[in-house]
């Protein structure tokens, strides 16, 4: 049975969006794209692999899915596109329709929160979530998270999409790991907290 783990740079106002590289996302406006990019260290990269684990696979909604499978590819030779190429990466979309264009890509039928809930039953490898934040927030709100790498950056933006920005997004969990990266990022894994 495979777990949920999902795996998000946040600023400390709790923005989520494109923090990856400039043009990663700009809906809205948006114009901070790539804020994350120069605290990257080996730290980092060290606290989630090792929440991916050996058997891993990713899980994405229909606009992370997208901006990776056009991005990723493109890259090169390197680890983290080595990794995405060959890892299977479930997509949960209502509008995207197979064949999907990037390898080892399967379209999730019907009710991602459902067909989520089956894969955890079904499929031995954990189920990694990176950016997606609506479908973060379906699967919360279903307890179907088993776990979050919060890696928080020293910055503040002031707008821009947020993990957790519905009302409905509450949640008790349990910090079971911190650390703190040489370029300043606090990084916190939680669990849903037991209810007491």
């Amino acid at each position: 049975m495979g777990n949920v783990i999902v795996i998000e740079h946040l600023t400390l106002d709790g923005v989520m969006q494109s923090p990856g590289h400039a043009d990663e996302d700009p809906r809205d406006g948006f114009g901070f794209g790539g804020w994350a990019a120069s605290r990257q260290d080996a730290r980092m990269q060290q606290v989630m692999g090792a929440h991916m684990g050996q058997d891993w696979a990713l899980l994405a909604g229909r606009t992370t899915y997208v901006r990776f499978a056009d991005f990723w590819p493109k890259q090169g030779d390197n680890p983290f596109t080595l990794a995405l190429n060959q890892a299977t990466k479930y997509v949960a979309s209502t509008t995207l329709r197979e064949p999907l264009g990037w390898q080892n890509s399967v379209l999730l039928e019907g009710d991602a929160a459902d067909a989520v809930a089956r894969l955890k039953r079904d499929v031995a490898a954990n189920l990694v979530v990176f950016g997606s934040g609506v479908l973060v927030r379906s699967l919360m709100r279903h307890k179907l998270v088993d776990e979050f790498v919060l890696l928080t950056h020293p910055l503040v933006l002031g707008t821009g999409r947020r993990l957790f920005e519905q009302p409905g997004d509450c949640a008790a969990l349990e910090l079971v790991e911190s650390a703190v990266t040489e370029t300043g990022v606090s990084i916190g894994v939680y669990r849903p907290a037991e209810a007491k």
